[in-house]
């Protein structure tokens, strides 16, 4: 008697679903604080655009073992309002590439005031649970003009937003871009990044940012085991070409 109603039950029982397998889950976590006037956010779009249009960028997109990557992109600023995330884009093809750089050109700013980077890291970081991606790196590539200020409620801060990446293997970048703030990359550095490898990219101000979160992306993106001969420091002389380790 048992043995049909066993039947029934697997039947009945909802299919899991296989999770699509990846190179990289990586979240663009990007600064719409009050910091970042309409040309600074334009010039911001534009350079991830330009980015993503880059032959080294859509290359590095197929330089591992599944040649895929997925990438979602969370706009945050003040920690008391709420942040924009996009839907999760999987990335393989040029054409896939050109698309998200079209998308990336028209991002939408949707966040204001404060620079609330804490609570912004730690939705980043949410983005990467149930996404429907299975991959061995997860990493979060923070942007920004500024520090964290002052929360004026009890928010996520810095150190536990740091505590939970460390906590779930989640590698957390920087790009500071230091125009208003030339202390921002080592600020980053002690405050922002978290996990094995993490690093900080500096811009010296928003004409910059294109070519600096060129060198970002092509270190977070290629194949880890073709990334030590390729680009092992990412540094060029002078400010705007630094590359930070995390200590």
């Amino acid at each position: 008697m048992l043995a049909p109603l066993l039947v029934a039950l697997i039947l009945l029982a909802p299919t899991a679903h296989a999770e699509e397998l990846v190179d990289l889950e990586l979240v663009l976590a990007i600064d719409a604080s009050a910091s970042v006037d309409a040309t600074e956010w334009a010039l911001q779009r534009q350079g991830y655009a330009a980015a993503f249009r880059d032959t080294r960028v859509k290359a590095a997109l197929r330089s591992g073992p599944k040649k895929r990557v997925a990438i979602s992109v969370l706009v945050w600023a003040d920690a008391s309002v709420p942040r924009w995330g996009s839907d999760w884009f999987t990335l393989s093809t040029d054409e896939e590439g050109e698309r998200f750089a079209d998308f990336m050109a028209e991002l939408p700013r949707a966040a204001i005031g404060g620079t609330g980077i804490g609570a912004g890291l730690a939705a980043a970081i949410r983005r990467l649970d149930r996404n429907g991606y299975d991959a061995p790196r997860q990493v979060v590539d923070v942007s920004g003009d500024g520090r964290e200020t002052p929360p004026r409620e009890t928010v996520v801060l810095i150190p536990m937003a740091r505590a939970m990446a460390v906590a779930r293997g989640v590698t957390v970048n920087g790009l500071a871009i230091v125009n208003e703030d030339q202390g921002l990359a080592t600020w980053y550095r002690d405050n922002v990044i978290a996990g094995p490898g993490s690093f900080v990219i500096v811009a010296a101000d928003y004409e910059d940012f294109s070519e600096a979160i060129v060198r970002k992306l092509l270190r977070e993106i290629e194949h880890q085991e073709r990334l030590s001969m390729t680009y092992p420091l990412l540094s060029l002389p002078g400010l705007t070409r630094q590359s930070l380790p995390s200590r």
